[in-house]
């Protein structure tokens, strides 16, 4: 089998490659070789190289820059995901799709489930909300999986971020109330890997495992929630217990409401996300975000040395 990973170079991305090249070849190509803005591009790598399975780990992520280049979000965060779909519907094979919390309005204080009523609030949002609605429309058969906070050991994200400015200053102001689970891409590719390990992923192919086959739109995350303040604070609890040497301590982290760190798009005060759905389809229990936390600082002091 031959599995095109998209954004290969990305977080998710990189991690995917090392999960999924226990089930087939795995191509991902740079973008030297393939320019996922050119439709045009696209098109002629799928017809040379026929994947038999796409997992679509590429987006454009930069939530505030987006207000600035919606086109270009649109065609990474919608028009690409409609053609992966497309291709994929014409021959009866699976695409996994990567979606986000900012679908959601961001309002209350409930998890959001699957089936929740859609209102995201930026550019970002709107244009992976269509991504996942021409994924729905296209009749191919696939996965969307939803996550919050992605965040690893590599690539520029807010762990990193706070190990930084850690290690500079004493004291920081982080957003207190906005609420989720932060989400290792490890966590993200793992549970890929376990979905696909059971599905008959061609119209040849048996399932590879007992549990029931997966379709349609799932949360993925780690159990329990937080703020970005709460999730700074244990960054820091957890990289001094390591022995990293820091500026600042868990306490000197003070909390500020989200007025007070405007951005050009809104972001959503409630991430939380419902993960029922994927525990009972995998018979699995997600672990908590503390301890994946624990994992991917492990990794992060592993690689940097």
């Amino acid at each position: 089998m031959k599995i095109l990973v998209t954004g290969g170079n990305g977080q998710v991305g990189f991690e995917l490659k090392r999960q999924l090249c226990l089930l087939g070849e795995v191509l991902a190509p740079e973008r030297t070789e393939l320019d996922l803005a050119d439709a045009a591009a696209v098109d002629q790598w799928l017809e040379a190289h026929q994947p038999t399975l796409i997992v679509n780990a590429a987006a454009y992520t930069a939530v505030d820059k987006a207000e600035e280049e919606p086109e270009l979000a649109r065609r990474l965060n919608a028009e690409l995901p409609a053609q992966l779909a497309a291709y994929s519907a014409a021959r009866d094979q699976w695409l996994v799709h990567y979606s986000t919390d900012y679908v959601y309005p961001g309002s209350g204080e409930a998890p959001w489930q699957e089936e929740s009523a859609t209102g995201p609030l930026g550019v970002y949002g709107q244009t992976k909300l269509a991504g996942d609605e021409a994924v729905q429309a296209s009749g191919c058969e696939h996965l969307i999986f939803r996550a919050s906070w992605v965040y690893s050991a590599r690539g520029n994200n807010f762990m990193k971020t706070m190990l930084r400015l850690g290690r500079e200053r004493d004291a920081l102001k982080v957003v207190s109330d906005q609420i989720g689970a932060p989400t290792p891409a490890r966590l993200i590719a793992q549970v890929t890997a376990l979905a696909l390990h059971g599905l008959p992923l061609t119209p040849h192919d048996s399932p590879l495992s007992p549990h029931p086959k997966m379709s349609g739109i799932y949360h993925l995350a780690p159990r329990g929630e937080t703020s970005w303040q709460g999730f700074a604070s244990e960054i820091f609890r957890q990289a001094s217990a390591m022995g990293e040497e820091l500026a600042i301590t868990p306490d000197s982290v003070a909390p500020i409401p989200t007025a007070e760190y405007p951005t050009p798009a809104q972001r959503p005060l409630n991430s939380r996300l419902s993960l029922d759905k994927l525990e009972q389809a995998l018979g699995i229990q997600l672990p908590s975000w503390q301890e994946q936390l624990a994992l991917t600082l492990g990794e992060w002091k592993t690689v940097n040395g």
